[in-house]
């Protein structure tokens, strides 16, 4: 009987998503999930990681605990080999502490896969995991090169059973697995290792669920999904329909259907209307052709457009695929395939190849990263060493937690916060200011004249409005009152991002921008808060007056429960006033912003 894995709020927690749903309706969707019978929720990875430094806002780790907190069901972490979640390699200590961090927060089952498939590099990881007491389900990348794939990964997953895996999983990152090769791939893996087979496979023009199911047929015993609007976006196997499926053919299988049609109702609600990043016909065909990962193609055309050389698309692809064959075919997961890319691009804009060599490419040919798949070419060696600096050879090691702790300078105040600034160095640090502003006592509930007593009652509020059937509770002591309302039945408000809303008095329920007389657009509080204009302390403030904003823009934070909640503009317009001062506290309706609407898209917001 398979089962069936989710990755619905981990594809919600990474571009082109990250950031379209509200924080609260994640959890929500997650608790809906929780009940219906998967075998864990894959919640996180690279993806997720790499949006929540990015965006500045709100720390992975925060959002792994605030999980596991609200569910039961076993939570899942995507990790790449030495790489983590990050694209530099990490020495074994670094690689221990990670895991026990996750482990830590909340994480049961770890999907381990190495970018080049060479298992070695997954030892260190999994010893970790079995100390951290999870369970470690060892990938093996599926992407099409000379060689053929059948030999190469059988080779790779002898290995496997000696490293303690629980499950071999079939990862397929570029759609190019058809049903044909899963069948034999499933049943080839099962006998070689005598371990239970899952399969992870995406692909456009139902070519991922014909794979999924010929999985199944073969033996597979776990199949990964997402709902439907999520499936359909992002061209992954939807689990209605995989679940569906596997009872007409007789297989059993134990998720309950009905929640996940409910679960997809909630993402309805917030990208129903609006594409996903779609993806240009031209972009899918010629990832399809090549057997690339859509996302690698998209990037590459992106970055040619602003070089003003679009038009070089299908050669920078010939030089990807001829770039990948000299290096000794690797798979195109990430972070491999993007930097592969990255050589590519750098050889045709600049009309000379392998003049200027990428560093993990270098890493590569060096053989720092592993051992790909076919021996590299002579030629790229050559080149490689010709262009070598010896100045830089220090920095070819792997990163070590001891020395991200020596260049800290006190920036992390704890282990999991000194794993972001090690794996993403510079972009790290505007989220570990922001959250060590949050944490300096200057931005919580006292922030908006709480005390902490005070403060305690009310978190406490929200957990007995969480934990039970109560509707509403409200509290008057002093001077002060406070509703904690539940808002299932709440029309969606796109700006909040918290996990329970704190009412006003009154019934009244007021959208985040409203019409006002003078023709402008109101944009008001969507609930109680303190008012921050700026990400963190001593950075620009996210609009003046007078500036032109687009659609979707973030306006300012509302900080509710220690959880940041962006206000973002429902129209194109322009800032005519500005009403709160930065770090005020606010009511819920209070009038923040007043826009001015325009006709077409402000210029200065594209």
């Amino acid at each position: 009987m398979p089962g069936l894995a989710d990755t619905t709020v981990r594809l919600l927690g990474q571009e082109p998503l990250a950031g379209r749903l509200p924080t609260a309706e994640q959890l929500r969707i997650a608790e809906i999930l929780d009940r219906a019978g998967f075998a864990y929720l894959e919640v996180s990875g690279g993806g997720c990681f790499e949006s929540a430094v990015r965006r500045g806002v709100e720390s992975p780790w925060e959002r792994i605990r605030a999980l596991k907190s609200r569910v039961e069901t076993p939570l899942g972490l995507a990790l790449r080999g030495r790489f983590l979640v990050g694209s530099r390699p990490v020495d074994d200590d670094f690689i221990r502490r990670f895991i026990a961090s996750a482990a830590a927060n909340g994480i049961d089952v770890f999907r381990l896969h190495d970018p080049l498939n060479d298992v070695s590099n997954l030892r260190e990881a999994a010893d970790a995991v079995a100390k951290a007491g999870g369970e470690f389900e060892a990938g093996l990348v599926y992407s099409p090169g000379r060689t053929g794939e059948t030999d190469p990964l059988m080779e790779q997953a002898r290995e496997l059973p000696n490293l303690g895996a629980a499950r071999i999983l079939l990862h397929d990152p570029t759609g190019s697995l058809q049903p044909h090769r899963a069948r034999e791939l499933v049943t080839g893996l099962r006998e070689t290792t005598k371990l239970p087979i899952g399969i992870y496979c995406q692909g456009s023009a139902g070519n991922a669920l014909a794979a999924a199911l010929e999985a199944a047929r073969a033996g597979a015993e776990l199949i990964a999904c997402a709902v439907y609007p999520i499936a359909l976006s992002l061209h992954r196997v939807s689990g209605e329909a995989i679940a569906e499926a596997l009872i007409g053919l007789g297989l059993e299988c134990d998720v309950d259907v009905s929640a996940l049609w409910e679960a997809s109702d909630v993402v309805d609600e917030y990208i129903g209307d609006e594409p996903v990043t779609p993806l240009a016909p031209r972009i899918a065909v010629r990832a399809a052709q090549h057997d690339l990962p859509a996302s690698l193609v998209t990037t590459l055309e992106s970055s040619l457009r602003t070089q003003g050389a679009a038009d070089r698309l299908d050669e920078a692809i010939e030089e990807l695929v001829r770039i990948r064959a000299e290096v000794g075919y690797p798979p195109l997961a990430s972070p491999i395939g993007h930097v592969l890319g990255s050589q590519a691009l750098l050889n045709v804009l600049s009309a000379n190849r392998y003049s200027v060599v990428v560093d993990d490419v270098r890493r590569l040919v060096e053989g720092r990263l592993g051992t790909p798949p076919a021996p590299i070419d002579k030629n790229v060696r050559r080149a490689v060493a010709l262009t070598a600096d010896p100045e830089s050879a220090e920095n070819a090691a792997p990163l070590g937690l001891q020395e991200v702790r020596a260049q800290a300078e006190g920036l992390a105040s704890s282990e999991e916060e000194l794993l972001l600034l090690g794996l993403f160095g510079d972009d790290a640090e505007p989220l570990l200011h922001t959250i060590r502003g949050r944490s300096a006592g200057d931005e919580t509930l006292a922030t908006g004249g709480v005390d902490q007593a005070r403060a305690e009652r009310i978190r406490e509020l929200v957990r007995i409005v969480q934990e039970t059937g109560i509707g509403e509770v409200t509290i008057e002591e002093s001077g002060m009152r406070v509703s904690v309302r539940r808002t299932d039945d709440r029309a969606p408000v796109q700006p909040a991002r918290e996990a329970a809303s704190l009412a006003p008095p009154d019934d009244t329920e007021l959208p985040a921008t409203v019409p006002s007389s003078n023709g402008l657009v109101r944009v008001e509080a969507p609930m109680v808060g303190t008012f921050y204009r700026a990400a963190q302390p001593g950075a620009p403030p996210f609009v003046e007056e007078g500036q032109a904003v687009g659609t979707g823009q973030t306006l300012c934070i509302l900080e509710a429960m220690k959880l940041m909640n962006e206000v973002k503009a429902d129209v194109d317009g322009i800032v005519r006033s500005i009403l709160v001062e930065n770090a005020q506290p606010v009511e819920f309706g209070q009038l923040l912003f007043e826009l001015e609407p325009v006709s077409g898209r402000p210029m200065d917001a594209l």
